[in-house]
């Protein structure tokens, strides 16, 4: 049976909601990864910075921002043994600044994903997917990345029937 890898990155503390700012405890990428882990068998992976951005949400942007500017490769708090053992890699991760974390670069960067299968998932509040495919497909040469699901960050926990569409739509249920 073809293995999966849920490898998501989510931030909480101080988050945008549809023009508002809230404090979350779990972040909205998270949120859908666990629904995700209900639905269908796969292991786990939670992409984390080794020196996070600020909880402050207008900071975080900033830091982000400038981490993207600079083409930056933040360090991880810690890298899974490897990925050989996995056909299919679900990538979930926010929209910052039309694509992907440099976090999330960061991980894609660090593994051969020749002949894998990534699919990216990407929360948002209105920017959808971005150039986040594109760039997926430039930082993990030899990936098949297929189309993503984006999904609106503040609606993240109603969002099961849409991921286990696309989910089935991909062949994993």
């Amino acid at each position: 049976m073809a293995k999966t890898l849920i490898a998501f990155f989510s931030r909480a503390d101080e988050n945008y909601f549809g023009g508002a700012m809230r404090y979350v405890r779990t972040g909205n990428t998270e949120i859908v990864c666990r629904l995700m882990k209900e639905m269908i068998e796969a292991d786990v992976f939670k992409i984390e910075m080794k020196d996070p951005y600020s909880p402050v949400y207008m900071t975080c942007i900033a830091e982000a921002k400038k981490d993207l500017r600079e083409n930056a490769r933040p360090v991880l708090a810690s890298y899974p043994d490897g990925i050989e053992g996995y056909d299919t890699v679900i990538l979930a991760y926010p929209n910052y600044w039309g694509t992907i974390p440099m976090a999330v670069a960061t991980f894609l960067e660090k593994y051969d994903f020749s002949g894998k299968t990534i699919l990216p998932l990407c929360t948002n509040e209105g920017s959808g997917m971005g150039g986040s495919e594109r760039t997926i497909r430039q930082c993990a040469p030899g990936a098949e990345v297929k189309k993503g699901l984006p999904v609106t960050g503040s609606k993240a926990a109603d969002s099961g029937a849409d991921v286990k569409r696309w989910l089935a739509a991909n062949g994993l249920l």
